[in-house]
């Protein structure tokens, strides 16, 4: 009877190693079978295989897609220069690595008419998808309100007072719904059960709100045993899933990291393409050579791959290796000029530094969210330094990075060096809706800003109608949601204005700003900025010169505090840890 009953038991419940309808086909095929002129699509970051498979599929067509994404930068300017994009909803939009800044192409399409950008922040694209997936016709945030976005899209925006009878304001947005998803993980299952990478960044929300499915690329094609046994990282089920397409190195020139699934190799992002991308971006005969050398001309994936190079893809995966900053810092080393005097920027963020320091102690900030730059390199500083007294804090980012030491030799936030120290790896919407946020949040934002005014009003998104910058990215988010903000901005009539023509976001929180001059507070409850300390850009600089100069620089008429403190001249090791965060300069060449 015993065996008997076994034997049924292994015939009946016995779980098969491979399972689920084939769906596995080539980039081609899938994106020809699914992907139609006027769509909506939602593109979730990594993937550059499947995005160029696209363009292939549709270039030298009017394809009127509408992209939605949290950014709008690098090879996706393609869609751009192709004059496939009718509409973009965005966060950011422009230049990327190594530094954030407005593209030429974006300005053309801006002024034109020829692109509608439709502005939205980090959190709150990733929170319409989610409201989308989850089948709400709206969903409620804390961001945007009070900034030049809520005016702007009032067709899917609008704040309420809580029906609760709390008092509060509350912002709802519309769902969000793309009509196809194209994701590139790590691996799936013939069937598309799919396991991304982390940090998660938009997440699966994109994919489980489509409305016509997902297009998966993957590292590796996996039996289900396998999917079954790394359930945990696991973000979209095969039902939603139209085609799986097999495409080693299909992130590139994205990297694609590997934490939690460690049979795979993971590589790096090709920092030197991306700068390519970049510089060819910027004119568009160039950026037109590009495309066709490296997109129209590669007839697929292998091909382009082919062209990469073995020796770039063995470099990339080793980059990726945990401890391959130490390398990479030594060798930076040789070209790092330690023993010179800091220039007006370093002086900014080493101030800046400082006064991080001095508010998350008088505070009790337990958490630093910092954004790209000058900003984000004096809250590295601050964090190592606070961690030197004891005092425990620990830095956020916003693709859903938590806890993590930044790594010398490379000032891009979003790492993978960085994530590699990370305690926690997460989503936007845990890293921005909780952690900088929620209701238990003890954090301190730490922002740049191209404008900002004598109220903190911050403007990173445009000058209306006439130029276009790069948009919000998470710093609304920050700015509204933290418990207080600090601000980031070189001096200039230009830059620091009486009052910004495009608020990204609002200054109520804004605290205090940092420029390469000096320091300004809100003191006694007043709204507008007070001088409260210079920095000194020559030893023997008196009080009364440092005020004259200063008020060459500023829009707003300067109130100067009693006591005016003087900054301290950097010391050797500050001036050390800055070099050696940004060893080539990408944000503190002067």
């Amino acid at each position: 009877m015993n065996d008997e009953l076994k034997k049924f038991i292994d015939e009946k419940f016995n779980i098969p190693p491979i399972e689920g309808e084939d769906k596995v086909c080539s980039l081609e095929e899938a994106i020809r079978k699914n992907v139609r002129e006027g769509m909506s699509i939602h593109f979730a970051g990594k993937g550059g295989a499947i995005f160029y498979q696209l363009v292939r599929e549709f270039w030298g067509r009017k394809a009127d897609f509408t992209l939605i994404s949290p950014s709008l930068s690098g090879l996706l300017l393609v869609l751009i220069r192709g004059e496939m994009l009718k509409k973009a909803i965005v966060s950011f939009t422009g230049n990327s690595y190594p530094t954030p800044g407005p593209n030429p192409l974006v300005q053309k399409a801006y002024i034109s008419g020829a692109v509608e950008f439709e502005n939205w922040t980090m959190l709150t694209i990733t929170q319409r998808l989610l409201a989308g997936a989850m089948d709400w016709d709206f969903i409620p945030t804390n961001s945007i309100i009070g900034s030049s976005m809520a005016e702007e899209n009032k067709d899917s925006f609008t704040v309420i007072e809580s029906p609760f009878g709390t008092g509060k304001k509350v912002g709802l947005m519309k769902a969000l719904r793309p009509d196809i998803t194209l994701v590139h993980g790590l691996a799936a299952d013939r069937s598309g059960n799919t396991i991304l990478s982390y940090p998660l960044s938009v997440d699966a929300f994109g994919a489980w709100a489509a409305k016509e499915g997902v297009i998966v690329s993957v590292e590796n094609i996996v039996p289900t045993e396998y999917i079954r046994s790394h359930a945990h990282v696991v973000r979209i089920p095969s039902y939603m899933v139209k085609a799986v397409c097999e495409v080693p190195y299909g992130a590139h020139p994205g990297g694609m990291p590997n934490f939690g699934v460690p049979q795979f190799e993971g590589y790096f992002d090709d920092y030197e393409f991306a700068t390519l991308i970049r510089e060819a971006s910027m004119d568009e005969n160039k950026f037109l050579s590009f495309i066709q050398e490296w997109i129209l001309n590669c007839s697929d994936h292998k091909q382009y791959i082919e062209r990469i190079g073995k020796e770039r893809l063995r470099y990339l995966k080793d980059k990726a290796k945990p401890h391959s900053w130490v390398m990479e810092t030594l060798a930076a080393v040789p070209g790092v000029e330690f023993n010179k005097e800091a220039n007006r920027l370093e002086r900014m963020v080493i101030a800046g530094s400082r006064f991080i320091m001095e508010r998350c102690q008088s505070k009790g900030y337990k958490t630093i969210l910092a954004g790209i730059g000058l900003s984000n390199l004096a809250a590295w500083l601050a964090t190592y330094k606070l961690k030197e007294t004891g005092y425990d804090v620990d830095l956020v980012a916003e693709i859903g990075m938590y806890g993590y030491l930044p790594r010398p030799s490379d000032p891009t936030v979003f790492s993978m060096h960085n994530n590699i120290s990370c305690k926690m790896l997460s989503n936007i919407e845990t890293a921005l809706g909780v952690m900088v946020g929620g209701s238990t949040n003890s954090c301190m934002g730490v922002l740049a800003g191209g404008q900002v005014d004598i109220c903190g009003n911050a403007n990173s998104t445009k000058m209306p109608g006439v130029f276009y910058m790069v948009g919000s990215g998470g710093a609304n988010d920050i700015a509204t949601t933290s418990q207080e903000t600090i601000a980031f901005c070189a001096s200039g009539k230009e830059r620091l204005v009486e009052k910004v023509p495009y608020i990204t976001y609002p200054g109520n929180k804004v605290k205090a700003l940092v420029t390469d001059v000096g320091i300004f507070e809100k003191l006694d409850g007043k709204e507008t900025f007070t001088l409260t300390a210079y920095i000194p850009y020559a030893t023997a600089l008196k009080e009364e010169e440092a005020i004259k100069g200063i008020k060459k620089v500023v829009s707003w008429e300067l109130d100067v505090a009693p006591k005016l403190k003087k900054i301290d001249l950097p010391s050797h090791e500050e001036k050390m840890m800055v070099r050696l965060f940004d060893p080539r300069g990408d944000y503190t060449k002067s």
